[in-house]
């Protein structure tokens, strides 16, 4: 769609990618950017950038309450929904996951269908792959998931393209990999390790990895992510998902050296056994062609350059290590 004069909705916007996703939609000539977020995992601070921007109005709300969606959504041209229970959460608390995962994206489907939205941009995962059973995956590889927060996101999008065939909704899921960078926190399962590795770096301390070192992941920088999201905005295409990755397989092993690197640290990686049992992925990298070709998006920035990018962040940002932050 064309964002010109627009009225843009982001739900979960002042989470990880929410809050990028804001800060790149000001660089649009978008008529309003409405933030909607409960703050449980958000943090209004990461909107700071934002707020300098008159056109950026924040509304304090959760997706369990239909008539909070429908008076942000009522107006809007387009949605972002971003808000999520991450995968840890969900398998300790699987009714609230669904609650939030599912029912609060079904309301947020019906508040697009019933206030005529343009277009909804909906954060699925790579999750829902599973374990990657061909490389690199694409988004016809299999559903191939086994956790509470993978099957959220296989039933969101079933229920999109319900809504597709039903009632016209015009949507694309995107199915992101493992992102990472500036205002990540500690609460993902995947990348939440990239932030503790920090920490123990930058105190001249062993990283340690949960595991053999050699589980391997596509990871995705939040800037990119976040400009997938802006380029999903932007295109035509509908009932679509893409995946939204790099499309380079990293090890674990790889990230802790980059770190190590980066921080000057000379104590060596440390293996220890996994501390939960979550059903967890070892090897997953996506496809990025569906992505390039329909949407025009192609990840820019590169690991190292990424990781160097999160330290600088993290040096800037004291106030924020430390801080659970979920990302949304």
């Amino acid at each position: 769609m064309n964002l010109a004069n627009t009225s843009v909705a982001v739900i979960g916007g002042a989470g990880l990618i929410g809050s990028h996703t804001v800060d790149l939609l000001t660089k649009e000539n978008v008529r309003e950017i409405v933030v909607y977020d409960n703050l449980t995992s958000g943090k209004i601070e990461f909107l700071k950038k934002a707020f300098s921007d008159q056109r950026v109005k924040f509304v304090n709300g959760d997706v369990g309450r239909q008539d909070q969606l429908d008076a942000i959504i009522r107006g809007a041209d387009a949605v972002v929904h971003l808000a999520a229970s991450l995968l840890l959460k969900c398998r300790a608390e699987p009714i609230a996951g669904f609650d939030l995962n599912v029912k609060g994206t079904l309301n947020v489907m019906q508040s697009c269908v019933d206030h005529k939205v343009g277009r909804l941009v909906y954060a699925s995962s790579t999750s829902v792959y599973g374990d990657a059973i061909e490389e690199p995956m694409t988004e016809e590889h299999p559903f191939n998931n086994m956790n509470m927060y993978g099957a959220t996101k296989i039933a969101s999008e079933a229920l999109l393209h319900a809504y597709h065939h039903e009632y016209g909704l015009q949507y694309v899921a995107m199915r992101y990999t493992n992102v990472y960078g500036p205002r990540q926190g500690y609460a993902g399962v995947y990348m939440g390790v990239v932030t503790r590795m920090f920490d123990s770096a930058e105190r001249g301390e062993s990283p340690v990895i949960f595991g053999d070192g050699n589980e391997a992941y596509d990871l995705i920088l939040v800037d990119d992510a976040a400009r997938a999201n802006i380029c999903a905005l932007n295109a035509e295409s509908t009932d679509r998902g893409y995946n939204i990755g790099t499309g380079v397989k990293t090890s674990l092993s790889e990230v802790a050296e980059m770190i190590r690197e980066l921080t000057g640290c000379k104590a060596p990686v440390v293996y220890k056994p996994r501390q939960h049992s979550a059903t967890l992925v070892r090897n997953r990298v996506a496809s990025t062609n569906r992505a390039s070709d329909e949407l025009g998006f192609r990840s820019t920035v590169a690991l190292r350059d990424g990781l160097e990018r999160l330290r600088q962040w993290r040096a800037a940002n004291p106030w924020a290590i430390g801080l659970t932050v979920t990302p949304a």
